[in-house]
């Protein structure tokens, strides 16, 4: 299949200029950009980033554009308000994990068509005021411009647009003016509310160079309960395992809706039609087993975060039914049991160790010490996911985590963190 091709069977194409169809048939460049507006992209980033990945396993050269120039300025597609400038600091320490990421997703190494990064405030950052208004500006009209979906939005608000935000879709057609000369980028994708920026480019390709060049926009995401895409209760889901662990980024996965596997598969892994119909019939069949979302949750795991990161993940999904916590550090059991109560207790009140019974009442995981004691005899507390048979039992600060966490569980499933101060 060609890109175009792919990318349909997948539902992947929403708009796209009209003979983009036909160029993709022959190798091209194309990009995407990326503005770092925090340190780590998030898995909204992954519908691009994942479809120029794609572009590159069939034959294509991909360019991320790290955006150090239009990150200073903020695009307001899809934005109901003004966002808050970033400092030039703020902006260098986010450029540093985004250019990680993106160099550990797509292959910098390949012989025939190895990616390439850019970062575009090597030329916004440079160009004076008067050339951008002699080179760029002149090619735009504001009528045109006002028209765009972004930019009315924007007018029909309160606080309305400043003039800031309403040229940033100059600077990103500035973008695709350089790439096209310096690289001989002729596609450029990006999500449907990129539409008007990315056309912005192709028209001023053909006006200040006679080429031509395409566009091709994916439909913005949303769960099939109507929610944003990539958001929880606990905010966004995260690239970086510092602000998203392995384990919580497979729990996304994992818990995605059925009516919204498909459609998952399709975006964000790379399994073949024939996999991923098996996959969405062995799903239908036993809904209960989580097939599909089990699958899902291994394939975007493993290209993110690596095996390990699988590994990791599979793990921590094992201690939450009981298994041992072995091997795992207290950031590791932090993260997994991130959404469990948790109690504080001084180092200096576990330095000669503590009751069990005096540590489960007061953490608050039972109301009495009789009943504390009652369901240790039976066989019902554990410490570490280590059963204690004993109410005499004494917790030892050698026990925790890392000297920092203890879990303790009542039962099967109630679950409560120990955090040693």
């Amino acid at each position: 299949m060609t890109f175009f091709e792919e990318l349909s069977w997948r539902g992947l194409v929403f708009d796209a200029t009209a003979e983009t169809a036909e160029a993709v048939k022959s190798p091209l460049v194309v990009y995407s950009g990326f503005d770092p507006t925090a340190k780590s992209l998030h898995i909204g980033n992954l519908v691009p980033l994942t479809q120029l990945r794609r572009a590159q396993l069939l034959g294509h050269t991909p360019i991320a554009l790290a955006g150090g120039g239009t990150g200073m300025i903020g695009d307001p597609s899809g934005k109901s308000a003004e966002r808050n400038l970033q400092s030039p600091d703020q902006i260098a320490e986010n450029m540093v994990g985004i250019e990680k990421q993106l160099r550990g997703f797509l292959d910098f190494d390949a012989k025939s068509n190895p990616a390439r990064l850019v970062d575009n405030a090597e030329w916004l950052n440079k160009v004076t005021m008067v050339e951008f208004l002699r080179e760029i500006g002149k090619n735009f009209s504001v009528n045109v411009m006002m028209q765009k979906e972004s930019v009315r939005r924007r007018l029909e608000s309160e606080d309305g647009i400043s003039y800031t935000e309403f040229t940033y879709s100059l600077m990103q057609a500035y973008d695709y003016l350089e790439l096209f000369d310096r690289f001989g980028c002729t596609l450029q994708i990006g999500g449907s509310d990129q539409w008007g920026n990315i056309t912005a480019g192709t028209d001023l390709i053909r006006r200040k160079r006679q080429g031509k060049a395409h566009a091709m926009v994916f439909p913005l995401l949303t769960t099939a309960s109507g929610q944003k895409f990539g958001k929880t209760e606990a905010g966004s889901v995260w690239l970086d395992p510092e602000l998203t662990s392995p384990y919580q980024f497979y729990q996304y996965w994992y818990n995605t809706d059925d009516r919204d596997v498909e459609r998952y598969l399709k975006t964000f892994t790379f399994l073949a039609q024939e996999r991923i119909a098996e996959l969405v019939q062995a799903s239908a069949g036993s809904p209960e087993k989580r097939i599909g979302q089990t699958e899902l949750a291994c394939e975007v795991t493993r290209v993110v975060h690596g095996d390990a990161g699988v590994a990791s993940a599979e793990r921590a999904a094992k201690v939450l039914f009981g298994g041992a916590l072995d091997g795992l550090s207290a950031k590791d059991v932090a993260g997994i049991f991130a959404d469990v109560p948790s109690y504080t207790i001084a180092r200096g009140d576990m330095q000669s160790g503590k009751n069990v019974v005096d540590l489960v009442v007061d953490a608050g995981l039972f109301k009495s010490k009789g009943e504390a004691r009652r369901m240790i005899e039976s066989g019902g507390v554990y410490v570490n996911n280590e059963r204690i048979g004993d109410a005499a039992h004494s917790v030892a600060l050698t026990q925790a985590i890392d000297g920092e966490l203890f879990v303790l569980r009542k039962g099967k499933k109630e679950y409560l963190v120990v955090r040693v101060s």
